[in-house]
């Protein structure tokens, strides 16, 4: 909860000073920077390229199917998807110290609030699975997600798990 209010904080934060600058553009600002930057880690890399892909990806398939979303859309499913990242990445550490078997579970929680609260319901399931059939990545997530509801979702099963 803490990194929550934290992260929220941080993207407020920077979005005050700037005027008419969305979170979404905030979120995507600082991933992009963060993976074009030469001294990140590769972690670091991964992590926010997978946010710049969630976000492309979305805003494609909204284009893509001449759906109407305001700026509210858009800030909402940034913020929930880094605190979806945020707060799975801090999960899976929690569980790691407690077992093998618990961060097996913490890490298939948020598989599975990232696939099975889809946004567009897309068909190409190679496409929106990318990142979850790729077992070396950090980010194994659903690209067709409605972050919103998976992150409510990962949370409170996540929270459950842990205690």
């Amino acid at each position: 909860m803490k990194k929550l209010i934290f992260t929220l904080l941080v993207l407020t934060a920077s979005v005050t000073g700037i005027q008419a600058q969305s979170l979404y553009k905030t979120v995507y600002d600082k991933a992009t920077a963060v993976v074009n930057n030469p001294a990140s880690s590769d972690e670091e890399i991964q992590i926010n390229q997978f946010k710049v892909t969630a976000l492309n990806y979305m805003t494609m398939m909204v284009k893509k199917r001449g759906l109407q979303k305001d700026t509210y859309f858009y800030d909402s499913q940034a913020v929930n998807l880094t605190s979806f990242v945020t707060d799975f990445l801090a999960n899976l550490e929690k569980a790691r110290s407690m077992s093998p078997a618990k961060r097996t579970e913490i890490l298939k929680i948020y598989t599975d609030a990232s696939k099975f609260n889809p946004m567009f319901k897309d068909t190409d399931k190679d496409k929106v699975n990318c990142y979850v059939n790729d077992k070396a990545t950090q980010t194994p997530f659903c690209l067709d997600t409605d972050w919103e509801k998976a992150y409510d979702q990962a949370t409170t099963l996540a929270k459950a798990a842990l205690k």
